[in-house]
């Protein structure tokens, strides 16, 4: 008896503590009540956001070539000297008219200083001539009185002569003073004449003395290199401590205000070229940029064996953040209109895609705390290698969701996930 009232003994037990266990479950848990209420919010969706370009679909030929300075200009010495100093280095921005570099100009210093010396001993020697032109000058006045007064002495002797008052002697005495007084007046005005051209000649001298200086003094001048452009130093040729002379480059400068690319264009394709066309260009350095150039120049010779022809290409650089010698990919298109392109999967469409069709994408507004998405119907093109044309609605630049981690909603907050552009 006493094992069988146990056995029922444990069995009341157990089922009590099955009974407790149970009613445990039911109770609902409340001890995180904060948990439970972010989960009834609702999650803002992450997105992909990318930027509009204008692109093509076309399988079209893409040219390869490299940036270059739209000019480029070797800085030369023209005078002999030492390099004394160089102002800028590999790289720098200069502007035209800035002092680059110095050489030696002591000894063309000194030829300009050896030179105005010589100018003043010539201008000295002017004034000399002057004044001996000016006693010259007074002898022929003098002679000109003495002379005067030898044809008064010969007129009165002449008349004392006739009245018998002297001698004939005494007359043709009075006349060969006369004739003698003639010759100085004529020697004196001589003088005068050879004296102003000695006038002449020293003025011709320092006129030339002038010149002198001058070229002295542009050589001097040419000591201090200055910048033919507003531009970049592109090399540094010559260090300073070397001996330089004239016609030796000293800088290479590049003027980066444009960008030339040249591309060799097969001969095929060369009816379809002119001066003036716009073309795509796309650099590796910048691939999110979509930049627009035209043809400058066309070369009239072609190679006579790879049968191309070179295509000048002309890209504005109005930031100058595009440098030289990169890789740029030239495509020469038709029409200067050209559809925006985007990828297929930024589309919700409400019908089935084709080129005319219409379809619904999602620009983006605000920053990465503010962004909201607005729903835009746009007209759409060609769709191709899950890539679509736009053909109105959207601008490049804009910003749309190309990928979403739930559907969207107009004027719904989203987060920018960090493969957004």
């Amino acid at each position: 008896m006493i094992t069988k009232k146990r056995i029922k003994a444990r069995l009341v037990l157990l089922s009590v503590l099955m009974l407790a266990s149970v009613g445990c479950q039911t109770i609902p848990q409340t001890d995180n009540p904060d948990e439970e209420e972010a989960s009834s919010k609702p999650q803002i969706p992450a997105v992909d956001v990318a930027i509009a370009r204008i692109d093509t679909l076309n399988n079209t030929i893409e040219y390869i070539g490299t940036t270059q300075p739209v000019r480029e200009v070797g800085l030369r010495s023209q005078a002999e000297g030492q390099l004394l100093n160089l102002a800028v280095n590999l790289g720098d921005r200069v502007t035209q008219g800035q002092l680059l570099a110095q050489l030696d100009d002591g000894l063309l210093k000194a030829a300009v200083s050896k030179a105005q010396a010589d100018l003043a001993i010539q201008e000295s020697e002017v004034i000399q001539a002057q004044a001996e032109v000016n006693a010259a000058i007074t002898d022929v006045e003098s002679a000109k009185v003495q002379l005067e007064q030898a044809k008064v002495d010969v007129e009165r002797l002449q008349e004392l002569y006739e009245e018998g008052a002297i001698a004939q002697r005494e007359v043709e005495l009075a006349r060969t003073q006369y004739r003698t007084t003639k010759q100085t007046l004529i020697g004196a005005q001589s003088q005068v004449n050879v004296r102003k051209s000695a006038v002449e000649a020293a003025k011709g001298r320092v006129i030339a003395q002038n010149a002198l200086i001058d070229q002295e003094q542009k050589r001097l001048s040419y000591t201090r290199l200055m910048s033919p452009i507003t531009g970049y130093v592109l090399q540094r040729v010559i260090e300073p401590g070397n001996l330089v002379q004239p016609g030796d480059e000293i800088l290479r400068l590049g003027d980066f205000s444009q960008v030339k690319i040249i591309v060799p264009v097969s001969e095929l394709e060369l009816s379809n070229l002119r001066v003036g066309q716009s073309v795509r260009v796309r650099l590796d350095a910048f691939p999110r940029d979509s930049l627009v150039g035209r043809i400058s120049n066309i070369s009239p010779a072609a190679d006579p064996i790879a049968r191309q022809v070179p295509i000048e290409v002309i890209l504005p650089n109005p930031s100058q953040k595009i440098g030289s010698g990169l890789l740029a990919r030239v495509n020469f298109y038709q029409g200067e209109s050209q559809p925006v392109v985007i990828p297929e999967t930024a589309l919700k469409v409400s019908q089935e895609l084709s080129r005319g069709g219409r379809g619904t994408i999602f620009v983006v507004t605000g920053d990465q705390q503010t962004a909201i998405v607005r729903k835009r119907m746009v007209k759409l093109g060609e769709i191709k290698d899950g890539k679509v044309e736009v053909l109105s609605g959207m601008q490049p630049g804009e910003r749309f969701v190309s990928r979403s981690s739930s559907p969207l909603q107009d004027n719904q907050s989203v987060r920018l996930s960090v493969l957004s552009e």
